[in-house]
């Protein structure tokens, strides 16, 4: 089993969709990577930056699925950073309310010693310097992950390539993987990803699963066609903590291993979309992820005679 450390926000969130909507609650990128990666019982460890406002009780439940805290900056009087968002009817779009950096203006993210030796990095979204920043602290991690977002390439484009030199595996949407490479096919884009620095390049297409590349392999992982997609928030970063969660357990980094993370990533997704924020990801038992699990084989398994 490998040590992980999460690098990302913790936060509150505030989210309207079509089936209601919600006060502050617990959000942010380190959370859900957090509690998804918590599922595979691996040494874990997060560090973000919060503000005194941050209750108690959300630190309770990292500390008590076994997540090292000591990462975890808490400003004194300080006020956490706050999302707020509205989605639309077909729930793959979204507006922006509220964004509130406060204390994530000013994170200069430190990783415990004890944890600067980790074989696997989990870069949440975050400007291109504060991750590179991170991967920096480590002494020599077998994998570095990396989630970023249009935001990024769209104001700081020179230094997320930078950062990405230093990267093995960079998760985005497909959206965000032309608009990186520039380049219309997904296939193409990858190719061109793949040249900046990361080995494997995953995408993700929301409802439509993920593509997992590594120079001339491809796999694809679907999405659990569901009855009722609830609140998309946090599903990518459920994802990517349920990837770098089974990597970092098993502590296989090949292709055809992160094939196994890629379905399991996209498992702890489809719970997360059930219920408002991280609720369903708190709550679900092994039993219901094994079930899952059994309908993703189910959804992918067929004969066919070849002539």
């Amino acid at each position: 089993m490998s040590k992980l450390v999460i690098v990302g926000t913790c936060a509150f969130d505030a989210i309207e969709t079509p089936f209601g909507k919600t006060d502050k609650i617990l959000g942010g990128a380190a959370t859900y990577i957090g509690l998804a990666a918590s599922q595979f019982k691996v040494d874990s460890s997060i560090v973000s930056i919060v503000g005194e406002d941050f209750p108690k009780e959300y630190i309770d439940l990292l500390t008590n699925r076994n997540i090292n805290l000591e990462g975890l900056e808490i400003v004194k009087g300080g006020k956490t950073f706050f999302w707020s968002g509205k989605y639309h009817n077909d729930m793959n779009t979204r507006d922006t309310l509220v964004t509130e950096l406060n204390t994530l203006a000013d994170f200069n993210p430190q990783v415990p010693a004890s944890y600067q030796d980790a074989e696997i990095v989990m870069l949440g979204n975050l400007q291109p310097t504060v991750q590179l920043s991170v991967i920096e602290q480590m002494s020599n991690p077998k994998l570095v992950i990396l989630d970023t977002m249009n935001f990024w390439m769209d104001i700081a484009l020179d230094e997320l390539k930078t950062t990405l030199k230093k990267v093995d595996v960079i998760t985005i949407n497909d959206e965000e993987a032309r608009q990186l490479s520039g380049e219309y096919s997904l296939v193409t884009a990858a190719r061109k990803i793949h040249e900046m620095g990361p080995q494997y390049v995953v995408i993700k297409k929301g409802e439509h699963g993920a593509l997992l590349f590594h120079n001339d392999e491809v796999f694809f992982a679907p999405a659990l066609p569901l009855e009722e997609v609830f609140d998309p928030t946090g599903a990518g970063d459920t994802f990517a903590g349920g990837f770098a969660g089974f990597l970092a357990r098993s502590g296989d980094i090949t292709f055809e291993n992160m094939k196994q993370a890629l379905i399991y990533g996209s498992c702890l997704a489809s719970f997360t979309v059930e219920k408002f924020g991280t609720e369903r990801l708190e709550n679900v038992t092994t039993e219901e992820i094994r079930k899952r699990l059994q309908q993703f084989k189910q959804l992918t398994q067929f004969e066919i005679e070849l002539n």
